[in-house]
């Protein structure tokens, strides 16, 4: 089941982002593994916002979460982790069609998000789930700056790009 985030699950989602991160391990992307989670102060305005979701287990544990924002007229995806004893059961997708359908109750024309390019479980993945792979002068400035900050944050070291995923409009 997918539901808003509750305040009082902000330190499970920051376990739930540890112990995705520790994955990148697995294939040379150690710096990635390491890097600290989202700070709880962000992630609590994420979700006082209303813009924090998560999959819960049938103990109504949060498993996994996705965070959005708007960035120029449409709904980012800022973050989504599954917790890996949790992987392969669809969480991610689930989670992606539940903010996919907010978005468009909000107004939003489009998903978007930012991703390592050749790392399966983020570019091809976001691929079989209808985003497709943004060219440089696709970028709006929102997303630009997104690339930068990332770029500064030595996300860069390895192959990033930025993905579209144009939403129905549900009439």
């Amino acid at each position: 089941m997918i539901r808003v985030a509750h305040a009082g699950e902000i330190d499970r989602m920051r376990e739930i982002e540890v112990a995705a991160g520790r994955m990148f391990a697995e294939i040379g992307m150690t710096q990635i593994a390491r890097d600290e989670p989202l700070p709880a102060a962000e992630l609590l305005d994420y979700q006082r916002d209303g813009r924090a979701w998560v999959a819960v287990d049938r103990a109504d544990r949060p498993v996994a979460y996705l965070i959005a924002k708007w960035v120029d007229d449409v709904v980012h995806v800022e973050q989504v982790s599954v917790d890996p004893a949790c992987a392969g059961r669809g969480l991610g997708k689930s989670l992606i069609e539940h903010v996919a359908g907010w978005a468009r109750e909000h107004g939003s024309a489009a998903l978007t998000l930012t991703t390592f390019a050749d790392v399966a479980w983020n570019a091809p993945y976001y691929e079989r789930l209808g985003f497709r792979r943004l060219a440089g002068d696709e970028l709006t400035p929102g997303l630009r700056r997104i690339r930068a900050e990332e770029a500064a944050h030595g996300l860069d070291r390895w192959p990033r790009l930025a993905m579209r995923c144009d939403l129905p409009d549900g009439s």
